[in-house]
């Protein structure tokens, strides 16, 4: 079964780039203090793996790869996912136990202790192949190249495949992933179980008509680089916006790029009613507060309102088994206190 929801956008490194900061988070929605927690975080601290026994492996499995490498796996025993999202399918696929490293962005609980290879996506071959690892696992912008070469040249079955887009992007990751691990029947199992729970969160969304749908502008905002950015078409965060029943106004307003600079025209133009920002990127500008001071943005709807959706960095745009419990805190969020709400 392939997951039946629309198609979104993604700019594959700059998401990365999203996930990469690490401490503590920190956010607003509506009616919160700035530095309320979000739901989201209070959610996601763990995964769920899929119900029963651990899975047996069905090995070898030759996958190809997405870098055009035919690769085969012989042993799963010590498995190294270089991103976040990689390591939350395979322990959500109940294969966790294998894992021995983890990405910095793989921040829930059953990963917390193993150790970290990665520093802002850029992988460590040296400590990779340290952990003397049976198979890894990485994404087409996992980097730098040098140090994939290295694990790929020291003979380690390396399987990279490509970063999802969007909510379509989710089944045949997961089914990606459970076949080059050898445990097709576990990703089938997966792949429905997500599927019913992102329909489910769907079928509370308010159903109002297109002129009634609320305008959600993402804003990605690291206030100690500067760095204040408006999500356009390919922001990866229009798939969501649409399951939540809401427009990407940044997308509406006819920004065709992943992302550009604030300006107060831009931001006018875009006219959000809700801004959804990452919970470390509104801590970086000092919460509510300090996002309404960044220029354009208190004359904004959503700004006057103070209407702003915070979600955790580290599973926001991973689009995988725990997407719809990111979906429902958009909802959550979005919809507080709003009429016609379900």
């Amino acid at each position: 079964m392939r997951i039946p929801v629309r198609t979104g956008a993604l700019a594959a490194g700059l998401a990365l780039a999203l996930t990469s900061c690490t401490g503590p988070a920190e956010g607003g929605g509506p009616g919160r203090k700035a530095d309320a927690a979000p739901a989201a975080e209070k959610r996601t601290d763990r995964i769920e793996p899929l119900a029963g026994p651990a899975p047996e492996p069905k090995l070898p499995a030759e996958v190809l790869s997405a870098d055009g490498h035919t690769v085969t796996v012989e042993d799963t025993s010590r498995v190294v996912p270089l991103t976040g999202s990689l390591n939350e399918i395979v322990f959500t696929l109940g294969l966790g136990e294998q894992v021995v490293a983890r990405d910095v962005t793989a921040t829930f609980e059953q990963a917390a202790g193993l150790p970290v290879v990665t520093r802002a996506h850029d992988v460590s071959a040296e400590s990779v192949l340290s952990l003397k690892p049976t198979v890894v696992l990485a994404d087409t912008t996992t980097g730098p190249a040098e140090a994939i070469g290295q694990i790929r040249d020291a003979g380690v079955p390396l399987v990279v495949l490509d970063p999802p887009k969007g909510l379509d992007d989710i089944g045949p990751r997961i089914e990606a992933v459970a076949r080059a691990l050898g445990v097709t029947e576990a990703g089938e199992a997966l792949v429905e179980r997500t599927g019913q729970r992102i329909e489910k969160v769907r079928s509370d969304v308010p159903g109002l008509p297109a002129a009634d749908r609320p305008r959600v502008a993402f804003l990605y905002l690291r206030g100690s680089a500067s760095v204040y950015l408006l999500g356009g078409r390919d922001s990866g965060a229009g798939s969501l916006l649409e399951a939540a029943g809401a427009l990407d106004a940044g997308k509406e307003s006819g920004l065709r790029k992943d992302f550009t600079a604030i300006t107060s025209e831009a931001l006018a133009k875009a006219a959000p009613d809700a801004i959804l920002v990452m919970s470390k990127g509104l801590k970086s500008v000092d919460g509510v507060d300090g996002l309404v001071r960044i220029p354009g943005v208190a004359e904004t709807p959503a700004g006057m309102d103070r209407r702003v959706v915070s979600i955790d960095d580290g599973v926001l745009l991973n689009y995988g088994p725990r997407t719809d419990e990111v979906l429902a805190d958009l909802v959550d969020q979005l919809y507080a206190g709003q009429d016609g709400a379900k």
